[in-house]
């Protein structure tokens, strides 16, 4: 076999593998300390009117080939009582940002290393990134909490709903009896559209079908009335009524507990029904972000363009839909200049340049792209 670009011998495999047993072991005694003075993690927010503020956020992973810079530098905000979606394709980070906020990126492999995640918490406001493992078991799960992808390899397969359900009131309500704890959750179970309340309590996750399953995760995710909401991809695998049928839930609901949601998926369709603003990710960074309205409307990142003329439309008849031509680049090995370049119809002379700095177009509407620049620099 040819030795090719990603080619690495054993001996600079265990060499990698050292240093980042080093680089990782440190960083995990920082995290399980215990006794940390709150001036470490407490913070103040930018803007008051944000729950959640990410700055020049890196999260990676040190692997036995390399360090994988999944999460490289993102900056985003989401305001209290909006919807913020994040879209971008397969492996852009976004689920690994998610993650990051809770705090549950695999360790010691994986690690912020970087940046900051202020989350302003209902008696204070926190740094998710400076946060130690014991500050951040109060947060996750009461303050914020999280829809996963996939509901049911996320839900124990030996335990029932309702005990499933009941351990979350009984990790941050000590205080509640097991029969208030048990009117909780049937109270969670129908808000989320669950009629037989009562005998779900009592099932396994496999005697429920894929949108069942989906409604108790979000009924899990909302029974300590968190005032953040992440839903990673909640209708993936989900056939398109029951896809309608979730989206309406997490909206009634958002305003119900009047709570921000987070929401990261593939489909355009579903953020433009969704979101109030939106984020486009690509490659480990924010590539443009703005209104909802604004990125529809006026989309500006040759990225962003890609991705909604690759979106079939209602009446229109093509022989083949569009696709971004090329691949990503390597995370392990990222390029000097602009990581879309090398998939860009748009180039520019620049762009062989420096990664471009974020432009701003308009007061929410931010593009980080060469063709925005003026004469002297960035406008």
């Amino acid at each position: 076999m040819a030795k090719g670009d990603g080619y690495i011998s054993a001996k600079e495999s265990r060499r990698i593998s050292r240093e980042n047993r080093k680089i990782t072991s440190q960083m995990e005694k920082i995290k399980n300390r215990k006794h940390v003075d709150p001036s470490e993690y407490e913070t103040k927010m930018k803007n008051p009117d944000n729950i959640l503020e990410i700055d020049n956020l890196h999260t990676f992973f040190f692997t036995d080939i390399g360090t994988v810079k999944s999460v490289n530098g993102v900056s985003f905000d989401v305001p209290k009582g909006k919807t913020v979606g994040v879209v971008g394709e397969s492996g852009c980070g976004k689920s690994v940002t998610s993650l990051s906020i809770m705090q549950l990126v695999q360790r010691p492999q994986g690690q912020i290393v970087e940046g900051s995640i202020r989350f302003a918490g209902e008696q204070r406001c926190i740094d998710i990134a400076k946060a130690t493992t014991s500050v951040m078991q109060e947060i996750r799960g009461k303050e914020i909490s999280m829809i996963f992808q996939e509901p049911m390899t996320s839900l124990n397969p030996v335990f029932r709903i309702g005990m499933q359900l009941n351990e979350v009131l009984e990790l941050h309500h000590p205080e509640m009896t097991k029969e208030q704890m048990k009117a909780r959750t049937l109270e969670m179970l129908e808000l989320v559209g669950i009629a037989n309340s009562e005998g779900v309590y009592k099932m396994y996750p496999h005697e429920l079908s894929g949108g069942m399953r989906q409604r108790v995760m979000i009924a899990m995710a909302l029974c300590c009335d968190p005032s953040l909401i992440i839903a990673d991809e909640p209708t993936t695998a989900l056939d398109v009524t029951i896809q309608a049928q979730i989206l309406d839930l997490l909206r009634g609901l958002k305003d119900k507990i009047n709570s921000s949601i987070m929401l990261i998926t593939h489909d355009l369709g579903v953020i433009a029904e969704m979101a109030d603003y939106v984020v486009v990710m690509y490659a480990g960074k924010v590539v443009e972000k703005g209104t909802a309205e604004e990125i529809f409307a006026n989309p500006m990142h040759p990225y962003t363009l890609g991705l909604l003329a690759s979106k079939p439309v209602v009446n229109k008849k093509v022989d083949r839909l569009y696709s971004i031509p090329g691949k990503v680049p390597n995370p392990v090995n990222m390029p000097d200049y602009c990581y879309f370049k090398d998939r860009c119809e748009m180039c520019v002379e620049k762009c062989s340049g420096q990664y471009p700095e974020m432009v701003k177009v308009s007061d929410t509407h931010y593009v980080s792209c060469y063709r925005y620049y003026d004469e002297g620099g960035v406008k």
